[in-house]
């Protein structure tokens, strides 16, 4: 069964910086697009980052270009989310996903990321 079980979210002042983890299992982990999403009250669940299997490569949202970096352990099961330079505007629940086996901001329980001062 896919399991995704994130966490690093927190409180945090606008400007500063999180970084989240996310540690998948239930599939073969290095074959999967990997992703963030995040879901903020009465807002649709939005991609924010994604890093492809097997290239690495990487696309963001526009809104967190430059600030965002997400990256990947296949040793370790385990997609980053580097977020630095946060805005009020990033606050959400944050969740990654397995693109293709499981459906963004619903699969797992996402961890919240608050930016406030």
């Amino acid at each position: 069964q896919v399991q995704l079980e994130e966490s690093g979210g927190g409180l945090v002042q606008p400007g500063g910086s999180l970084r989240l983890s996310c540690v998948a299992s239930g599939f073969t982990f290095r074959n999967y697009h990997m992703a963030w999403y995040r879901q903020a009250p009465g807002k649709e669940c939005e991609l924010v980052a994604r890093i492809l299997s097997p290239s690495g490569g990487t696309n963001y949202a526009d809104s967190v270009k430059g600030r965002f970096t997400i990256s990947r352990d296949n040793a370790e099961n385990t997609v980053y989310l580097q977020m630095n330079n946060l805005k009020p505007t990033d606050a959400a629940v944050y969740y990654c996903n397995s693109e293709g086996i499981a459906v963004p901001c619903s699969w797992s329980q996402g961890t919240q990321v608050t930016v406030s001062s």
